[in-house]
């Protein structure tokens, strides 16, 4: 018995001694001596935080009752909540009760009804372009999936008689995320000048100066209607002059379309410019969003559009990029996602719930231009130093409102108003219950 005692006491102490090795040899991987990262501090800094994000998470913390939030480029309704579209919620509907309804893998190109009636929507039903089979559309993770396809292909395949046309030049200012987004594919940038600080307005002379300048064969982005982030728009006329100095010049102009719909209330003038170019002949791309028009802003449903120039190879010019792109979006999302699409394409292929999502898309821009109008009215019967037109003057989600930095910050940390500090506005986040309460705090800090 005593043997059996010392044998399993040895055996315990072996055990332990044992498991010490291993611990030791476990420690030692871990210490300065073992495997060291590959993404150190000074390979991989910390990242700043995005501003428009950092501003939504600053206002949550907010526990002021009186607080605004002008930031974020959502719609929200008269009680300041995300609205749901009445036709958003019928289209739902009428999903849940499809029998054959499937969490299948869409196609690469996405779902085939939906790209085809996004088609008809930006360039119109009668287009000659579609009529012509001069257009090919692949399905996209939103307007910023499309950017992004069409940013990699032109980095790939777009290579003007002069080097330094392979530029794309964007607008000052332009949506944030462009920047980061052409820069990610190694596409240069360039910018042309657009808001002017005097008038608050286009600066339209040096939008067409800088385009006019550019190499010829330059890539040019252009806002389709309610700038990002100013809400300031060509007229017709002058869409017209940037039209043929850009014909004159060769460019290829690369459409955003985010708010066809949201900013006028009507979906053909909003979608004027981009027709206008094709009907001059324009070889050119669109990046197509349903975020804002649907408020599918989660379900990331976006269309990319190439259309080619009137030509006897045109056919055989779109089944050639078409290809590439295929392959593109095949090693980037393998497919896009299916249940934005789905919601959109019901709408956009039955004539009722078309007409609904119509007077849905009068409701959102209606109350957006109502707020235009009283906050302006309210700074002017304030007399606020300064002028106000501009609010009126500019369309769509946001506004620059000509508030400095200074402005800015004294208007959250002493009104809790948040917004971004270059000054512009969500003017979907104005209401009936917080617009008198805007318009007091602004004047007080503009008259400091």
């Amino acid at each position: 018995m005593s043997a059996n005692i010392t044998r399993s006491a040895v055996s315990q102490n072996s055990a332990n001694n044992r498991l010490g090795q291993i611990q030791g040899h476990m420690g030692s991987m871990g210490n300065a001596e073992g495997i060291k990262t590959a993404f150190s501090a000074d390979v991989v800094p910390q990242a700043p935080e995005d501003p428009l994000f950092g501003l939504m998470a600053a206002f949550k913390k907010d526990s002021d009752a009186k607080k605004v939030d002008l930031g974020i480029g959502a719609y929200r309704d008269d009680n300041a909540k995300p609205w749901v579209l009445p036709v958003v919620k019928q289209a739902e509907e009428l999903l849940r009760k499809d029998p054959d309804l499937n969490h299948e893998y869409l196609p690469i190109a996405g779902l085939a009804d939906f790209t085809s009636a996004s088609q008809k929507l930006i360039l119109g039903k009668s287009s000659p372009a579609i009529t012509d089979k001069r257009v090919v559309s692949l399905q996209s993770v939103s307007g910023t999936g499309a950017l992004h396809l069409g940013a990699l292909f032109l980095t790939r395949f777009y290579n003007p008689a002069a080097a330094d046309a392979k530029t794309i030049y964007v607008s000052t200012p332009t949506w944030a995320n462009h920047n980061q987004l052409f820069s990610n594919v190694k596409l240069p940038m360039k910018g042309y000048p657009y808001f002017s600080k005097e008038t608050k307005g286009l600066d339209f002379d040096g939008m067409v100066s800088t385009i006019e300048s550019a190499p010829e064969g330059s890539i040019i982005l252009l806002h389709a209607c309610a700038h990002n982030p100013t809400g300031v728009d060509p007229t017709q006329e002058q869409w017209t002059k940037v039209a043929q100095v850009m014909k004159a010049k060769r460019h290829f102009p690369f459409f955003d379309c985010a708010y066809q719909g949201f900013a006028s209330g009507s979906l053909e003038q909003d979608a004027w410019a981009i027709n206008h170019f094709v009907e001059q002949g324009f070889e050119l791309m669109i990046a197509q969003s349903y975020a804002k028009n649907f408020g599918l802003y989660g379900e990331r449903a976006g269309c990319f559009h190439f259309v080619a120039a009137p030509s006897s190879d045109a056919v055989d010019e779109v089944s050639r990029v078409g290809s590439q792109l295929a392959i593109l979006q095949r090693s980037e999302i393998s497919n896009p996602p299916a249940y934005g699409a789905r919601v959109a394409s019901r709408v956009l292929n039955d004539e009722k719930l078309f007409a609904q999502w119509e007077e849905d898309l009068r409701t959102m821009s209606g109350r957006i231009i109502e707020m235009r109008k009283q906050l302006r009215s309210k700074l002017e019967a304030k007399k606020t130093p300064g002028t106000w037109n501009h609010i009126t003057d500019q369309i769509g989600m946001f506004s620059f409102t000509g508030l400095n930095e200074q402005q800015v910050q004294t208007l959250r940390e002493e009104y809790h108003v948040y917004m971004t500090k270059n000054g512009r506005i969500s003017m979907a986040g104005l209401n009936s219950h917080n617009i008198d309460y805007f318009a007091e705090s602004v004047d007080k800090v503009v008259r400091g």
